[in-house]
């Protein structure tokens, strides 16, 4: 016996109308706006829009039962398959980046926004395993470790700009101790981690500065009149994600420096009642490492006049890239590449919008002038000394300052 045929015949415009209408709609409208055209054409309806309008029969049947319920169907794709590892473990992640990020760098070109590891995956899962008390049959593979690093920004591969030029004998002894000063001042309440370093000055004028923008800028091919340039100046909080900007006309000295972390700690220190130890991240720079003089006196006199103990935690030679703080220039130099920061206002401008780990940055201008060549006596500088603690095996690298008692 043959199957009753539908009476009906669709003309092309009528078919047409039919499939464009289900195409526009989606889901449970879509479905049911089938179910609704098969009701029309009566008996063997289904069998006709198969094969003249190109519908499932699945999809239709779906819609009747959507039609007869007068509830749509969720579909629920979402909840099908393997579920990530992270809701069966859900510190994974931030114990995985915990152990990253400080063997992460920025690319030293800042033309990206990725942070290049040291670590392999297979290293940070034997570290996940021995330092944050995962069991082995818990964790993912190695692959499935390096994917979330992936999306967490870090790149596992080695990459030759992302080398540093050369290493010296303390640079391993120097990363272990930064790793250990860095991890107990994030887990102590009454101690600020900051991290602290400039970018290389700015020209300020009709200039190319390579990059592309979908603004026609025009730009000067050569140099030929004498430009302003600001040095940008970056603090950055790694526990809060907060940035603070300042642009400096003047030389960069050791006095500015000095200057720039006490404007900060003015602006915040009503925050941060709690605390009495900031510990600094920095590199050996020639205006702010732990010989040189005036900076040692001056940042002496800042731990007297804040009330706070300080601990100077330097980066090795070559690798100050690994700064939390560097991080932030590479952001600052993807948001306004291609620009023409013809104006110190423009420049102004690009670093206020910048989003930097979800918030913009304090900026701020200093237009103050400062003195080159200012440093101590010999004398003074070995008064500096009895007051300050160089870690033994490292004296450059790690300096702790105590607050005199009763200061102000």
């Amino acid at each position: 016996m043959k199957s009753p045929k539908s009476m009906i015949e669709l003309s092309k415009s009528l078919k047409s109308l039919y499939i464009k209408t289900a195409q526009k709609l989606k889901a449970s409208d879509r479905r049911q706006f089938m179910a609704e055209v098969v009701k029309g054409f009566g008996i063997g309806g289904q069998t006709l829009a198969e094969r003249e309008l190109g519908w499932n029969r699945r999809t239709i049947r779906k819609g009747m039962k959507e039609l007869e319920s007068g509830e749509p169907i969720i579909d629920a794709f979402a909840n099908s398959g393997r579920k990530r590892i992270e809701e069966k473990l859900p510190h994974l992640l931030e114990d995985m980046k915990s152990l990253v990020d400080p063997q992460s760098q920025t690319d030293p070109s800042f033309k990206s926004t990725r942070l290049y590891t040291r670590m392999t995956s297979s290293e940070v899962r034997r570290q996940l395993i021995e330092q944050k008390g995962y069991r082995d049959g818990e964790l993912p593979s190695n692959e499935t470790i390096r994917r979330r690093l992936n999306e967490l920004g870090y790149t596992l591969k080695r990459v030759i700009k992302a080398k540093p030029i050369r290493k010296i004998p303390e640079t391993e002894a120097i990363f272990q101790e930064l790793e250990k000063i860095n991890t107990k001042a994030d887990n102590e309440p009454n101690t600020l981690r900051i991290s602290i370093d400039a970018k290389v000055a700015v020209k300020v004028g009709e200039f190319d500065r390579g990059g592309k923008t979908r603004i026609p800028t025009i730009s000067l091919d050569h140099d030929f009149a004498e430009a302003i340039t600001v040095t940008p100046y970056g603090i950055f909080l790694p526990q809060y994600n907060e940035l603070f900007l300042f642009f400096v006309t003047s030389k960069l000295t050791a006095d500015c420096i000095v200057d720039l972390i006490e404007n900060w700690w003015q602006r915040v220190k009503h925050r941060f009642n709690h605390i009495n130890k900031l510990v600094i991240n920095q590199d050996n720079g020639r205006e702010n490492h732990s010989r040189r003089t005036q900076f040692m006196k001056r940042i002496l006199d800042f731990s007297s006049s804040s009330n706070l103990n300080l601990q100077l935690a330097y980066y090795p030679p070559y690798h100050s890239k690994y700064n939390p703080v560097e991080r932030s220039f590479g952001w600052l130099e993807q948001h306004w590449n291609g620009s023409l920061l013809d104006t110190v206002e423009s420049v102004l401008y690009f670093a206020r919008t910048l989003t930097f780990k979800g918030q913009n940055p304090v900026v701020t201008l200093i237009k103050k002038v400062y003195s080159t060549g200012v440093k101590l006596t010999t004398e003074a500088m070995a008064e500096v000394e009895k007051q300050i603690l160089r870690l033994p095996h490292l004296k450059k690298w790690f300096v702790e300052i105590f607050a005199k008692p009763g200061s102000s």
